[in-house]
């Protein structure tokens, strides 16, 4: 995946999210543990004042005293964290066993009896403690005395709870963003497979497999695909008439050609032969062209639709030798093909016939007295090769490599093998195989090697020998 991913994009996207929001649940879920210890201690500071307030009673002489002391024995070990202390307005000040030598600072603030008040402050050994205080007025004789109680709590434990709680919370929530990243990117996944769904569909549509998209798509992508076989339907009729304009000049250029071939004969039957032969000279260049703008209005387009269609090689190749046997180049070859029944080729038929058909003559225009055709698939059914050589003089090879040079016309080269290359190379080019040119090791001579697709017959392969 790339910076310019869909998918890469979603799940960057849904972890930061994912990221974000656990990072705010994980402070909140501390900061409410936080509140829940305090609210705790609070609780206990309130049991501990009643306590405290119940066992509270004055001497004859003045004197606060405690009738029972607190139950919890943290107030009798020294600096335990969790303290009491009682004074007077007259100076009185009793306090726990665990305040050692030290006083709670109260502050001086007016507290109006059975009101309780609550502050954060500093305690023995500068420790953070919170305290709740309340009055009361206790009464001597006719003597009115007012009394402040107060139980104060160390603040440490809050602050080690919630470290704790902290690093478990952290284990757990880390646990959930992975849970929740595994959720996310199972739901990008499953959110783009039309999308990938679609992307197929279209290299089927480029392979020939199929002619459109299929329409059981979700509605959210369904305007897409009827847009894209809308577009694709456009495109095949344009296509049509293009081909059909291509195919209509090419005809209509065919009677003028004929009139003038009749032209030349009768000027050659006047004795007109050097004329005559001008003129059937540009004839047959002018009806090469013809043939070959027909081949290529034929295939243009096509070819990547039609690799859905599969051509039995064997027969084919029957039939364009017995057709050439009729022909004086091919009486005087003898043909042998090593192909196996059953091998297939995913080609229009009339097109692999227009390039073996060009192959098989240029090698019999050539040969000495044999050419060898012979067809392969790699394993598993990879790409096809087909191979006609011959055992004639061959190309030299500064000149193949001219020749098969991007962009260099195949029909401006000698040898009478031009034309006929140039037709190959316009329909292998249209099916997105290629074509290429050495010397044969069996024959001496020509090998030419058409290679590309994949067989549709797993596992065709080469079969025994025919002669033709």
């Amino acid at each position: 995946m790339t910076g310019s991913s869909l998918r890469l994009r979603l799940i960057v996207g849904g972890m930061a999210a994912i990221l974000l929001a656990l990072t705010v649940a994980g402070g909140g879920l501390v900061h409410l543990f936080k509140r829940h210890v305090a609210r705790t201690i609070a609780d206990d500071l309130n049991l501990h004042l009643s306590q405290i307030l119940a066992a509270l009673d004055v001497n004859r002489d003045g004197t606060l005293v405690l009738t029972r002391k607190p139950g919890d024995p943290r107030f009798e070990v020294p600096l335990s964290g969790l303290y009491w202390q009682v004074g007077d307005d007259r100076g009185q000040l009793l306090r726990s066993r665990s305040l050692w030598d030290a006083t709670l600072p109260i502050a001086a603030d007016a507290i109006a009896p059975g009101e309780e008040h609550r502050h954060v402050l500093q305690g023995p050994g500068s420790a953070e403690v919170l305290a709740a205080e309340r009055s009361v007025v206790l009464t001597l004789g006719d003597r009115k005395m007012m009394v402040r109680v107060a139980v104060a709590a160390s603040l440490a434990g809050v602050s080690k709870a919630a470290a704790a709680f902290t690093r478990d919370l952290a284990v757990a929530l880390a646990i959930l963003g992975a849970v929740l990243t595994g959720a996310t990117i199972l739901q990008v996944s499953l959110g783009l497979r039309p999308l990938d769904r679609l992307r197929r569909g279209v290299a089927d549509i480029r392979a020939g497999r199929i002619m459109t998209l299929p329409m059981a798509v979700p509605s959210e992508v369904q305007p897409l695909v009827e847009e894209m076989n809308a577009l694709l339907d456009s495109q095949e009729r344009e296509i049509e008439r293009s081909r059909g304009r291509a195919a209509d000049l090419a005809h209509g250029l065919k009677t003028p050609l004929a009139a003038l071939s009749a032209d030349a004969r009768r000027l050659r039957e006047q004795g007109e032969s050097q004329i005559a032969a001008d003129i059937e000279g540009v004839v047959a260049a002018m009806g090469r062209h013809v043939d070959r703008e027909l081949a290529r209005a034929r295939v243009r387009g096509v070819g990547g639709r039609s690799s859905s269609r599969s051509t039995p090689l064997a027969p084919l190749l029957a039939s364009l030798i017995a057709t050439l046997g009729r022909t004086p180049e091919g009486a005087r070859v003898h043909f042998d093909t090593t192909v196996a029944s059953d091998f297939a080729v995913p080609m229009d038929r009339t097109d692999l016939a227009e390039v073996l058909g060009n192959l098989l003559e240029n090698a019999a225009r050539h040969a000495t007295a044999r050419v060898l055709v012979s067809a392969a698939a790699d394993e598993g059914g990879g790409r096809l090769r087909i191979t006609v050589e011959d055992d004639g003089a061959g190309i030299a090879p500064e000149v193949r490599g001219w020749v098969m040079e991007r962009g260099v016309r195949l029909d401006e080269r000698e040898r009478g093998a031009g034309l006929g290359l140039a037709i190959v190379q316009d329909v292998l080019d249209a099916y997105g195989w290629g074509l290429s040119l050495e010397t044969s090791p069996a024959l001496g001579g020509l090998r030419a090697t058409v290679e590309g697709g994949r067989t549709p017959k797993s596992g065709a392969a080469l079969a025994g020998v025919s002669s033709a």
